[in-house]
C-alpha cells in the first residue's frame, strides 16, 4: 500500500470516533450537539483563525442553520472545505442559495462563497489537514501525503473561496 494513503480502519482511536459520528454521510446525534456547541464557540470569535460558524439558509425549510468549520488560508485567500464531501447538507444549501452565506467569528459577515474547480483544490486540501486535525479521519490521505495524492482526491471534497464583496 502507498504511504501516502491512510488505511482507514487502523487509525487512531479519535480517527475512529470521528468515523462514527458521521458514519451515515452526516452527523449522528452526538456529532449534531457538539456540532451546535462548536458553532455556538466560533460564533463568539474567541479563536476565528481557527474556527467559524457559516450560517446558510436550508434549501428546503428556509430556515437558517449554522455549523462550525475550520477555515483555510492559502495565497492569501479563505477557504471553507467540506470535510464529509459533496453530499454534505452546508454545500447543497450553498450551491441551492447561489452561495449567499454568513461568517461568524465575533461578528457576523456577508459572503459569498465561490466554489472552485476541483483542479485547483489539492493546495487547499492539504493545508486543510495541516489545519484541521478533525478533519484528517474524513481523508484517505495523508496530510504529509505529496501533492499528487491530493490530486487524485481533489473532485471528492468540494472546496469554496470566501468572497467578501
Amino acid at each position: 500500500m502507498d504511504a501516502t494513503i491512510e488505511q482507514r480502519g487502523s487509525g487512531r482511536r479519535s480517527g475512529r470516533v470521528a468515523r462514527w459520528m458521521y458514519r451515515s454521510g452526516g452527523p449522528n446525534r452526538v456529532a449534531a450537539v457538539l456540532n451546535r456547541a462548536g458553532a455556538t464557540v466560533a460564533s463568539t470569535g474567541l479563536w476565528r483563525s481557527r474556527m467559524v460558524t457559516l450560517e446558510v439558509r436550508g434549501r428546503r425549510t428556509g430556515r437558517r442553520i449554522s455549523f462550525p468549520l475550520v477555515p483555510v488560508e492559502h495565497e492569501n485567500a479563505q477557504y471553507l472545505v467540506a470535510m464529509l464531501g459533496p453530499g454534505t447538507g452546508w454545500v447543497a444549501n450553498v450551491r441551492s442559495d447561489g452561495g449567499r452565506a454568513v461568517l461568524c467569528a465575533g461578528s457576523h459577515e456577508q459572503v459569498r462563497l465561490e466554489e472552485i474547480e476541483p483542479a485547483l483544490r489539492a493546495p487547499v486540501l492539504r493545508r486543510y489537514l495541516q489545519v484541521a486535525p478533525g478533519a484528517r479521519a474524513h481523508f484517505p490521505v495523508d496530510r504529509h501525503a505529496g501533492m499528487d495524492a491530493f490530486e487524485a482526491i481533489a473532485a471528492q471534497y468540494p472546496v469554496f473561496r470566501v468572497c467578501r464583496d
